[in-house]
């Protein structure tokens, strides 16, 4: 699978550039962290709230940029990142294993984040497991998913990301 850079065409242009960052961030933290090359695919548009895996880590952007990004795996998948993150096998019934999963993600949204320019801070991650869970998004905004491989499996990034209008400060007349 070859690496995509440059943003899809169907989304409005600031979404898709942010989403340049994204995959940046996901390949530079999966390389020094885990040690694990990522492939990552063509982004699409998300048509349902469902994650695209069982295991979701979420982070949400509040300030100039407002809205989340859901890291999510599959469940093996998790396992092997996770145990590659920590340098150690780490059960899913672990308090660690979530930590884990919320510190890859906080360390993917804070990097992108560092290329949106000042004003945006990020949340706390929440750790979500098991099939079927919902993650209610911006209804305005487009909910983009970068799907990514490795030799562990495969993830994907959910972007669901919009700068919000400042308005001009008025003028003194």
């Amino acid at each position: 699978m070859s690496t995509v850079v440059s943003p899809p065409s169907e989304a409005p242009s600031a979404t898709a550039q942010l989403v340049v960052h994204f995959i940046s961030s996901i390949r530079e933290v999966l390389r020094t962290m885990v040690h694990i090359e990522v492939a990552v695919g063509t982004p699409t548009l998300k048509q349902s709230p469902e994650p695209t895996y069982d295991v979701s880590g979420i982070i949400g952007f509040s300030g100039e940029f407002v809205g989340a990004m859901v890291l999510s795996f599959q469940k093996n998948t998790a396992m092997a990142i996770v145990s590659g993150f920590a340098g150690m096998p780490i059960a899913p019934n672990s308090p660690d294993f979530a930590d884990a999963v919320g510190e890859l993600a906080n360390m993917i949204a804070g990097s992108a984040k560092t290329s949106f320019g000042g004003g945006t801070t990020i949340s706390i991650p929440s750790i979500i497991m098991g099939a079927g869970h919902t993650i209610a998004r911006l209804h305005d905004v487009p909910c983009l998913i970068i799907p990514c491989r490795t030799d562990a499996g495969n993830f994907a990034v959910e972007v669901n990301i919009k700068r919000l209008q400042v308005a001009p400060p008025a003028s003194r007349s």
